[in-house]
């Protein structure tokens, strides 16, 4: 969060980096957005703002909107700037799941931007987390989610990747899915 780290490591960092990342509060995208131009980066864009996290889809999309004006002024396209639309627990709201995959929905479809989830946050605060964190990643895939900030060692959650990947037809002759069939890898 501090704009001076993140200039000294894209300064020498080797590559395109992607930082983590901006928000919807003007401090921060004037903050990090010229660095992001000035560096060529890519950013994370958080959908809160000065008012916290949206408690529904539309304020979540109504800030991302925002984000992508303002990253417009600065020059940085839209190709470069992955919304994270905010898993939050459903321990403390039976409805975020339901937000946040209809925010990861309209963020793509109607602003045709790519997305990302810490997917392990749904399920913070109740037993058997794989299960929900799994299914929880199913359902985004589904509803157009990009990439997700989630454990590769989870044998649920790569599971739930690979068989989705083979029924939308994303891998080739299921090469992923036979390979790491019946936990061969």
């Amino acid at each position: 969060s501090d704009p001076f780290a993140m200039e000294g490591a894209m300064r020498v960092y080797n590559g395109k980096p992607l930082v983590n990342s901006v928000n919807g509060k003007k401090e921060s995208m004037h903050s990090v957005f010229p660095l992001v131009k000035k560096y060529g980066g890519a950013v994370v864009a958080l959908t809160l703002d000065e008012s916290g996290i949206p408690d529904t889809a539309q304020g979540r999309f109504e800030i991302a909107k925002r984000i992508l004006q303002t990253a417009a002024e600065y020059g940085i396209d839209k190709k470069d700037i992955v919304v994270d639309a905010l898993a939050m627990a459903v321990s403390s709201d039976k409805n975020s799941a339901n937000v946040t995959i209809e925010s990861v929905r309209r963020l793509g479809e109607e602003l045709g931007v790519n997305t990302i989830l810490g997917v392990s946050n749904i399920s913070f605060g109740l037993p058997d987390r794989e299960a929900l964190n799994s299914t929880f990643l199913s359902l985004c895939f589904e509803n157009g989610l990009s990439s997700a900030i989630m454990n590769p060692l989870s044998d649920d959650m790569m599971r739930v990747y690979r068989s989705f990947c083979a029924l939308k037809g994303l891998d080739s002759n299921f090469e992923n899915y036979i390979a790491n069939a019946n936990g061969k890898q």
